[in-house]
């Protein structure tokens, strides 16, 4: 969870041709699937694969994220850019100690991976439903280890059990002093 301070801002609403007064406003903030739904929901395109998104879009994503209530939506409009740093540097945070080293042959995904996706991956693995309030790069570490640990073991090689049988042959003939 993310704490951020929005200070206070006075800007003119074209619209209303008027001063509009925002008063500072402290947020809670929770980058999950949970919040990954709503937006993608209002934007209709995918979060994690659309990688420009507008100042609007990403104001909109902060409010997806809020968990506080009762804030004024203007808020959302006077998000100074050292906050807005502050909240993409929470979202692109792994939240894990958790690596996976690269497969040598393995290419980019092209999947347009969307909430629903993440959902069936959640589904397919037995992932508690709970999982989709935790911060989403966890959530995806998660899916991840799933799946590595639900693969089925590699098989060896003719030439891999034949060493490994003349190890085991050599191990015993030394261990009983025989020759053969």
């Amino acid at each position: 969870m993310l704490s951020i301070t929005i200070p206070a801002v006075e800007y003119f609403d074209e619209i209303n041709e008027e001063f509009v007064q925002v008063s500072e406003q402290k947020l809670q903030l929770e980058h999950s699937l949970v919040s990954v739904s709503k937006w993608e929901q209002k934007w209709h395109k995918p979060f994690l694969n659309t990688n420009t998104k507008t100042r609007e879009e990403k104001a909109d994503y902060v409010r997806c994220m809020t968990l506080t209530q009762n804030v004024d939506p203007r808020v959302y409009m006077g998000i100074p850019d050292d906050v807005m740093e502050k909240i993409t540097e929470y979202i692109d945070d792994p939240m894990t100690a958790a690596w996976f080293p690269e497969e040598k042959n393995s290419k980019t995904s092209r999947e347009i991976i969307t909430n629903e996706i993440i959902y069936y991956w959640m589904i397919a693995l037995d992932i508690p439903s709970d999982y989709q309030k935790w911060h989403l790069n966890r959530l995806i570490t998660l899916i991840r280890v799933c799946n590595a640990k639900n693969k089925p073991s590699k098989k060896m090689g003719r030439k891999e059990i034949l060493a490994q049988n003349r190890a085991i042959n050599e191990a015993r003939r030394k261990a009983l002093g025989t020759r053969g």
